[in-house]
Parts: structure tokens; sequence; C-alpha cells
């Protein structure tokens, strides 16, 4: 546990209700008492000084909100979600909910943030295989867009009001867009399906197992129905290591981990 843990759960999401279909999760909020209960092992075995010193200095990577909508927002058979909020309103809900809890672990010692936006999910294959053309679906674009346009206010008034605390904004949205735009440059030449799933767009059912996926992945923006390809995922992180403000704000995470 020194050297870091990994508390993300399969369709967790912000709000504990989401994901409850596939029952096996553990939402945001839990996740958080996790990490209370590694911070308890770390004291005894490191002694409380130690553990208060590192904390500050370790990076904390969240990356949450995609199944708030993929499997809650976007998913009127099991949730009414759009039937009680709009798009603006449920991002809302969201962002307060997301802000108690990222003030929690601030209150646990964390300092260091890197908080990812949502990327083009109306672009996934799952996505695509649902529009009448096969191409993106605009209106899940633009359900997504205010959670991404409030969580990056939230996240600049955060680094005003909390000491000592550095809060970064990776906008995956903007990321994608320039992926997508830019694929051939990047090396991509299949964007629109995925390489492991069944269906229209290979997206209608995900990677099984026992499937055989593509033979070039590498040349795939997309895994299965819902996920990146690795070579996507390495792309994306060297854009927030070392890039400028456009993918990474305030700050990139090479100057994060410098801090």
């Amino acid at each position: 546990m020194r050297y870091g843990v990994n508390y993300a759960s399969a369709a967790a999401g912000i709000l504990d209700v989401t994901g409850f279909h596939f029952v096996e999760r553990i939402p945001f909020s839990y996740q958080i008492k996790n990490f209370e209960n590694t911070l308890v092992n770390l004291i005894k075995n490191l002694s409380a000084p130690v553990v208060k010193e590192a904390i500050p200095q370790c990076i904390f990577f969240v990356g949450m909100g995609n199944n708030d909508y993929l499997n809650n927002y976007i998913m009127p058979a099991v949730y009414f979600s759009q039937d009680q909020y709009s798009p603006q309103k449920f991002a809302e809900l969201l962002v307060h909910q997301y802000k108690a809890q990222l003030l929690k672990l601030y209150d646990l010692g964390a300092r260091k943030f890197i908080i990812s936006g949502i990327g083009q999910m109306g672009c996934i294959p799952s996505m695509l295989a649902e529009t009448s053309g096969g191409g993106c679906s605009e209106t899940v674009n633009e359900m997504v867009h205010p959670f991404n346009s409030k969580l990056r206010t939230m996240i600049i008034k955060l680094n005003k009001d909390l000491a000592g605390a550095h809060l970064i904004f990776l906008d995956m949205e903007y990321m994608f867009k320039d992926i997508f735009k830019n694929h051939k440059a990047y090396g991509f030449s299949v964007i629109d399906r995925g390489c492991c799933g069944l269906g229209k767009n290979q997206g209608e059912v995900t990677c099984l197992p026992f499937e055989i996926p593509c033979a070039n992945r590498d040349e795939y923006l997309f895994w299965d129905a819902y996920h990146p390809t690795s070579a996507v995922n390495l792309l994306l992180g060297r854009m927030a290591f070392y890039n400028d403000a456009n993918y990474s704000y305030p700050i990139n995470i090479q100057h994060l981990a410098l801090i």
C-alpha cells in the first residue's frame, strides 16, 4: 500500500445508486471509506507522523461520472433520472455530490488531485450502435457536456478555496475531440467500432470470454463497446502528463508531480 492503491470498481458512480443493476460494485463514497481503512493500516505499520507527512505528497487520480450517465441517466428502462432531472440539473446534482466527496478526501489529507472529465460518450461503439446512421449520438454528447463544464468550474473554485490543494482538470472531452479529428495522425484507422464485441459497430454486445478480438488492436480507438484501447490510454496519458492547458488545467501532471 505504500506504493499506491487502486480503489476503482466497475460500474461505480458518484451517486451510490449508479450501477445498482450490476449488484456488485463499490460507489465512490465507499471507495473513500476504503481509503480511510488504508490510512488506519498504514498508521499501524508506519506511524501517524510518517503517514501525515506522506499523504499530501501522493497524487490522487479520480475519474468518476462516466457510469452516472452510462449506467444511470441514459438507461431510462432501469432508472428514472431523466424524468427527474434535466441534463443541467443532473450535472448539478453530480458535481454537488462530487465536491462533497473530494472535500472528504481533502479532510483525510489529500492535496494533489487529478480529476478526469468525461469524453465523447456519444461516440463510443455502444452509442454508435443505437444511432440510425451509425454516427455519434450528439444527444448524448450534449447531455454530458454540462457535467464537464460544471466540473471544471468547481475545480477552479476549490483551487482558490482549499489551502495547499492542487487540483487538475483533465479535459477528456477536448482530448477525444482532438483524437477523433486527427486519428490518422495519431496512428488510428478504425474509430467507429470496437476491437472486440458483437453486433452493429461491435457495440451491441461487449467483449465476451473466448471471443476473438481484432488482430490490429493498436489501430482501433475502442477496445470494446465502452472502453478505449491501451494505445488510446497511453496517448491520453502522454497528453495529460506533458501537454498544455488545452488538455490539463491549470497545469499538467508533470508539473503537479514536482510540487
